[in-house]
Parts: structure tokens; sequence; C-alpha cells
């Protein structure tokens, strides 16, 4: 216990974005957490689930449903952990041809949610979104619309109408991808001054300057953060030291380094690396996650079914490759590491589970915990603290 103690007040102190769902005013380390899924409704899912990770043992309790709503394909947290937000991945919200985020809030006994209120996503298709340090605004990103918006939260934790609403223009090389702008994610950096949305329709991390009081979002100079032609980029993460980040690229299986600008916004390539031990017909992959004491890159396999690990050096910005796990079902989705950086958790949609791995933390392997909760078509992991 007095490990984790010290590596959670650790984390504390340095103030990581990975400790944003849950409290930075807790005084000791936690010894459980909530975890949300989003998922794809059909026949094994309703909605959203949520389950508790034991941090002794690494079991997941089995799922609950938390509340019903339409493929919420992706969650986030308020920083006040009482409210939850969700996208719903559709193209005909309330007749129109877009899609919606839904506000609730979050019973801290149970889990369960209550719906507060919804709001369009100012495009069709949203896959993405994220809650500002400051708790007052939610940007989303429009896969199928191209688009990015932000969402003002009220006093009650109510989503308003978007603030701010950017369509995206231009293609690239892939005629059948890239035909037109696919916003696949959008993130803000520790200052929250800067949003970053991957686009994978542009092969570019547009940049945005960011007013929270506002919501905001104008573009930056320099307006992007460029990679190859053809990559397809999806899901960006922040370094904890704020001097790096990271997108998977979808389309090429590879992962691009940055170095990170604050003052300016801008994002620089250190280099790219290929996600696979070797070329995999059909692998594409997914999600992006920093270790939260900054050592290693995580990136998911969708064809070779795997988490890709790389260690970091933070004197040069460089990611060497590690080793790969495989996710135990197949296409991971979305996966994510627990605050303290204990677990892994890898949510595998096309075979409706979820495994949790153990990591060790001077090599940042994985390894099984053997066990697995099933919930249907899982895209999205989310930690929420629970108070002792």
């Amino acid at each position: 216990m007095r490990v984790r103690v010290v590596v959670w007040m650790a984390l504390v102190a340095a103030g990581l974005a990975f400790v944003t769902d849950c409290s930075a005013a807790d005084p000791v380390a936690p010894k459980s957490f909530r975890v949300y899924f989003g998922t794809y409704t059909g026949p094994l899912s309703k909605g959203i689930y949520h389950s508790t990770l034991d941090l002794a043992s690494g079991q997941l309790s089995p799922p609950q449903l938390s509340a019903e709503i339409k493929s919420p394909s992706f969650v986030g947290i308020h920083p006040s952990r009482k409210f939850l937000y969700a996208v719903s991945e559709i193209s005909d919200f309330q007749g129109k041809p877009l899609g919606g985020v839904s506000a609730f809030a979050i019973d801290a006994a149970s889990g369960k949610l209550t719906l507060l209120n919804q709001q369009s996503s100012e495009g069709a298709g949203p896959c993405h979104l994220v809650v500002d340090a400051a708790g007052k605004n939610v940007l989303v990103a429009n896969y199928g619309g191209g688009s990015v918006a932000s969402l003002p939260i009220d006093a009650t934790g109510k989503l308003l109408a978007a603030s701010a609403s950017i369509q995206h223009v231009g293609a690239s090389i892939d005629k059948g991808r890239q035909e037109k702008p696919h916003a696949h994610s959008i993130n803000l950096d520790a200052a929250n001054r800067f949003a970053f949305a991957a686009d994978l329709g542009l092969d570019k991390v547009l940049i945005y300057k960011f007013d929270p009081n506002k919501g905001s979002l104008v573009a930056n100079d320099p307006p992007a953060g460029v990679v190859s032609p053809g990559s397809g980029p999806r899901h960006f993460a922040f370094h904890p030291s704020g001097r790096f980040a990271f997108v998977n690229n979808e389309m090429t299986s590879a992962v691009t380094a940055f170095r990170y600008d604050g003052g300016k916004g801008s994002l620089t390539e250190v280099h790219t690396l290929s996600t696979l031990p070797e070329p995999v017909k059909g692998n594409s992959t997914a999600e992006t996650v920093v270790h939260p004491a900054g050592k290693f890159v995580y990136v998911s396999n969708r064809g070779h079914d795997s988490i890709a690990i790389f260690s970091f050096d933070e004197a040069s910005g460089k990611l060497t490759a590690a080793g790969h796990c495989p996710t135990g079902g197949k296409t991971p989705r979305n996966f994510n590491i627990d605050p303290t950086g204990q677990f892994l958790l890898a949510a595998n949609q096309d075979t409706n589970d979820v495994f949790t791995f153990r990591i060790d933390g001077a090599t940042g392997q994985l390894t099984a915990v053997g066990t697995k909760i099933e919930v249907g078509s899982p895209v999205c992991v989310r930690f929420v603290s629970i108070e002792q």
C-alpha cells in the first residue's frame, strides 16, 4: 500500500492529466476505481456500463448498466466527478442529420447515471469528446461530419448549445478513406489553452486556440501538426511533461512522436514508428495512451489484436519498440491505464469483452491478470476514483 500511496501522491503533485478523471485532492491512494465503458448498442449492449477495478487484485466486478442511450461510443468525466458526458455516434439527432452529446449526473454510491439533457454535436457521427480542465466545456469531434465543436456546461452540469463549431475542409491521397475531413479525436493541453483535433481525412492534427471562459475555438498559427500523406491520424495523447505528444496513424499502423511548444501551441514531428512487428493485412490502430510515469507509450492494433509497447526517452523525444501483448480478444478499439499506473484495461469490440493486464513499472511489459468481463461492443474505457 505504501508504494501505491507514494506513486499516487507523486502523480497528484505533478498535476498530470491522467488524474483528471479522479480528484486531485485525494489525500491517499484509492483502493478501487469505478470504470465506465462506452459501447455501440445492439443485441449485447443497451448503452453505458460500469464496473469496479480492485487495485489490490486487478479484478473487475461484473458490469452493470449505468444508463440506456444509443451508441455512446465515447465518454468523458467532469473534473468534479459529478457528471459524465457521452457522444451518441449517430447521424439522426432529433430529426436532423447530426449526432448528439448527452450529460449525465453520476450517483457516487451506485455509479448509476441520470440523464440531465442532450445537445447537438453540430456534426454527424460524433466519435470522441473531452471535458476541459476547468469543467466549463465539452469539446467534441464529429467523424462523419468532419467538424469539431465546443459545448458549454452550466452550473448544474447540463450542456448548452454549441458556443463554437468549426467545419474542417480538404482531403488527402486515399480517395476511399480520405475523400473529405474526418475529425477522429479532440484533446486539450495541460494548460487548457490549445485544442488538438486529429483528422484522419486530412492527415493533420489541427490546432486551435481555446478559451474555456468563452468556449471558443480559433485556428492557431501554426494551424496543424502534419503526418505523412495517407497516414490517417486518429487518437492523440500528451506526455505528462507537457513537452511531447503522440498520435497513432490508423491507416499505416504507425505512431508519430511530436515535440510540443506550449507557448506557440506547435507540434514538430520527431519520428514515426510502426506499431507492428511485421506487416499484417487489414490491421489498423485505434488508441494511444501514455503511462502516467511518462516512460512508456501504448497503441492498440486491430487485426494484430495487440497492444504495442514503446519505451520513451525524454532526452531525445524518441520512442523505441519494446514488444507486443495480445489483448485476449478481437479488435481492441480502446484501452486505458488506471491513474495509478498499475493496470491496463483492453476493450475488445468484436469479442465483447474487457481484459485486465498488470503493468511492470520498470519495463512497461503487460501480464494478463487472468480474468475478463463481458461488455457488448466496448469502445471506450474511463476511470473515476471511488471515495473510501
